[in-house]
């Protein structure tokens, strides 16, 4: 399935819905606060080189961070309606990137997967 993903959006597409996301979550009153305000170039890199060593398989993130260990480096409070907004913040970016629907079927399952896979709170 990651196939589609090299296929129908690439190295340059998921950069382009990386940074949708991140000017959406610049401004999000929910989620926004939990990034440190002055590490955005650097949060926007991190989440590309991850999503580009997940679906493409490119080693820059892992070259640089390692394991992803996702829980460790998340260590903020993380419940249902974080989990939900970041979800829906990606959502609008793939409509912002026009990500095809193929390419959908694959990224949305995964960025929902993730979002759950993080929550560490009931709320």
């Amino acid at each position: 399935m990651e196939e589609i993903v090299a296929r129908e959006v690439g190295a340059e597409g998921l950069a382009a819905m990386v940074a949708a996301f991140y000017r959406r979550m610049k401004t999000d009153d929910l989620i926004g606060p939990l990034y440190p305000p002055d590490d955005w170039e650097g949060a926007e890199k991190r989440l590309r080189e991850f999503f580009q060593f997940r679906f493409l398989g490119h080693t820059d993130y892992i070259e640089d961070r390692g394991h992803p260990r996702l829980r460790m480096r998340h260590p903020f409070a993380i419940g249902t309606m974080h989990a939900k907004r970041w979800v829906e913040l990606m959502e609008a970016s793939m409509d912002e990137c026009g990500t095809s629907p193929e390419a959908r079927a694959v990224l949305s399952p995964f960025f929902e997967q993730v979002a759950d896979f993080l929550k560490n709170r009931p709320y």
